[in-house]
């Protein structure tokens, strides 16, 4: 049986001090490039920060859009259960009047002309 084994003192070429900055220098430039991608990049922190606004002002509409349901809601209640408010309606937008009342037109004159 032989008895090969793979040496392991075989001699390592080293890295020479240029070899050694450009690596330095082409991971700065990696490392640059990665960060201002995260940062103004389609997925970046600008876009995220946009999206938050984007989110906060579709909520207030929302919210808004809400708050004008229940008015209508509450409306709608108040037209169908409330005869008060079914008399109001009646006199401000038809002119309706209560027997025994009377109505006056009052109507602006023009001016009185020079005789």
């Amino acid at each position: 049986m032989s008895d090969e084994r793979v040496q392991d003192d075989a001699p390592k070429p080293e890295t020479t001090p240029r070899g050694r900055r450009l690596f330095r220098a082409g991971l700065i430039v990696v490392t640059i490039v990665v960060l201002v991608d995260a940062i103004v990049g389609e997925k970046g922190m600008v876009a995220l920060m946009r999206a938050h606004d984007v989110e906060a002002a579709a909520r207030l509409d929302l919210e808004t859009v809400r708050l004008d349901n229940q008015r209508a809601i509450e409306q709608a209640r108040r037209y169908r259960e409330d005869p008060a408010t079914l008399e109001e309606l009646a006199r401000r937008d038809l002119g309706f009047i209560k027997p025994g009342e009377k109505l006056f037109i009052i109507r602006d004159l023009p001016p009185a002309q020079p005789r």
